[in-house]
């Protein structure tokens, strides 16, 4: 089983790539619900939409996000009504809401209305929310604390961010089957996903990233960052906020308590020979995605790079070198 973890436009891209490589029931996708939010009464799910909308072939080519060929006329019209509406969200877009919200008021988890999702969608895959708790990433900004969509979609990011909490996430659980799947995997992959708020989540809840150091199975992450900037959106500038260089290095640092592959741009290829160590091996690929022949080759050379791993974490505490202190191989 190959489990990946993911959030945002860039690992939704690779999800698919994946799918296409890989036996669909051989792909569980443990997914950051940091970005949840409550609009017009519904509770949406940008991230698990997006792996959704993209394991079933729906998920829009052009904006990456929502479903292809949609159209917006509740949109225009809430908008008529004087109602909020920086959020966009299409008609089709709007049944997946409408059928989660449903199924959540009448019991169900939100792991469990994922998976019935997913099955109306026809899917193989295993989709997970990270948790079924409330987790809620919130920025702290010029402008006040803002929820994660606020600063990323009404703010379009264009806000200073000076801290970022999880709020919720001391309490959360690990949904089910989180857990297990990290515990059985054969392999682990990290999507090219912002390090800060699309795996930061996932990661602050308890238990997760003790069953990363423990695993046994290789874990490879392919960095959203490539030649010092970030492919999309503002990885780059939170990275910073946290103290991590914007860089392949950066990325190493964010994960370094549970890494054993990096995969990075083959534009990288001189700072990956710096970061290089015994405790990381750096390999270096072609990590745009813009068609499907580049999602297949990517999550391809990712697969690659699990097999060829020797690394053997079952004995790995937590000391992997950082960035600072690696050594040229």
């Amino acid at each position: 089983m190959i489990v990946v973890f993911t959030g945002g436009t860039g690992g939704a891209k690779l999800v698919q790539g994946l799918q296409q490589v890989l036996a669909p029931d051989r792909l569980t996708v443990i997914v950051n619900t940091g970005d949840d939010l409550d609009w017009w009464g519904l509770h949406v799910s940008p991230d698990i939409d997006s792996v959704l909308y993209a394991l079933a072939g729906l998920l829009s080519s052009d904006r990456g996000w929502g479903v292809e060929g949609d159209s917006f006329r509740c949109l225009e019209r809430m908008q008529q009504l004087d109602q909020p509406s920086w959020f966009s969200l299409g008609d089709l877009d709007l049944a997946t809401h409408l059928t989660r919200t449903a199924m959540l008021r009448a019991g169900k988890t939100l792991s469990e209305a994922t998976a019935a999702l997913a099955a109306k969608f026809g899917l193989s895959a295993r989709v997970v929310p990270m948790s079924d708790d409330r987790v809620a990433t919130m920025l702290h900004t010029e402008k006040g604390t803002l929820t994660f969509q606020e600063y990323f979609v009404r703010e379009r990011h264009q806000v200073d961010v000076c801290g970022v909490r999880f709020e919720g996430a001391e309490q959360a659980r690990p949904a089910p089957g989180v857990i297990e799947s990290i515990e059985c995997a054969d392999a682990i992959v990290f999507a090219p996903s912002n390090p800060v708020t699309s795996i930061g989540p996932i990661l602050a809840v308890p238990g997760i990233r003790d069953a990363l150091r423990r695993t046994s199975a290789p874990v490879v992450a392919v960095s959203p960052i490539v030649g010092g900037a970030a492919v999309s959106g503002p990885a780059g500038k939170l990275m910073e906020m946290m103290g991590w260089p914007c860089s392949i290095a950066g990325v190493a640092k964010a994960y370094e308590d549970f890494l054993d592959v990096l995969v990075v741009d083959e534009s990288d290829e001189r700072e990956a020979a710096r970061l290089r160590s015994d405790s990381l091996h750096v390999v270096c690929t072609r990590t745009i995605m813009r068609s499907a022949e580049d999602k297949q080759g990517l999550a391809r050379f990712a697969l690659k790079a699990c097999e060829s791993s020797t690394q053997r974490r079952s004995t790995k505490s937590g000391v992997i070198l950082s960035a600072a202190t690696a050594q040229p191989s």
